[in-house]
């Protein structure tokens, strides 16, 4: 069974602002209350390829399992990592988020895109988000698997809610000082 849901959001703040805003949603202090299910936090390797302009970044990220999970599984905490694309050329930022534990139980994949907005690429930005949940071991219990699916599912929506008003405190944060530096 596979729990997949797809949310979109419109940022009105400009795509540079809000992909500023992206790589900072995890490591600002501010922000630790907030998501707090996000343990930890690594750049594990970064790199420009000069013949296309692109950066590719890998992070590990550590978070604390939901509740039922932590349960059924009996493990407190899940390592991910995070593959982000940035294409200044296309002003284009993919992030592609997975689990390297508890691969064996459940899946998680998650895959956000940051582009301007059509309507107004200079002021707005949108987000597209894709998330696929699938619990293995329980196949066999169908209903039990929809259940913990389901659970987890609503509590990726839930830190999926915080994460855009994090961001969106992080736009409001960096348009503040970039009027400042105008003055």
């Amino acid at each position: 069974m596979v729990k997949a849901y797809k949310q979109e959001h419109v940022y009105n703040h400009p795509w540079e602002r809000v992909t500023s805003a992206s790589w900072r949603k995890f490591t600002d202090a501010e922000n630790k209350r907030v998501l707090s299910h996000i343990l930890d936090v690594n750049t594990l390797n970064t790199s420009l390829d000069s013949s296309s302009g692109k950066l590719y970044a890998t992070r590990a990220i550590t978070v604390r399992c939901p509740w039922l999970v932590r349960r059924i599984i009996g493990e407190d905490i899940c390592h991910c990592v995070e593959s982000t694309v940035v294409d200044e050329k296309s002003r284009s930022m993919q992030i592609s988020y997975r689990n390297i534990s508890m691969e064996k139980f459940i899946e998680v994949e998650e895959n956000t895109r940051y582009d301007p907005h059509p309507d107004n690429p200079n002021g707005w930005t949108v987000c597209q988000q894709e998330t696929r949940i699938r619990i293995k071991p329980l196949s066999a219990l169908a209903s039990m698997a929809e259940k913990v699916e389901q659970r987890c599912a609503d509590r990726f929506l839930q830190n999926s809610a915080k994460s855009r008003d994090v961001m969106e405190r992080i736009c409001k944060y960096l348009e503040a000082e970039s009027s400042s530096f105008s003055l």
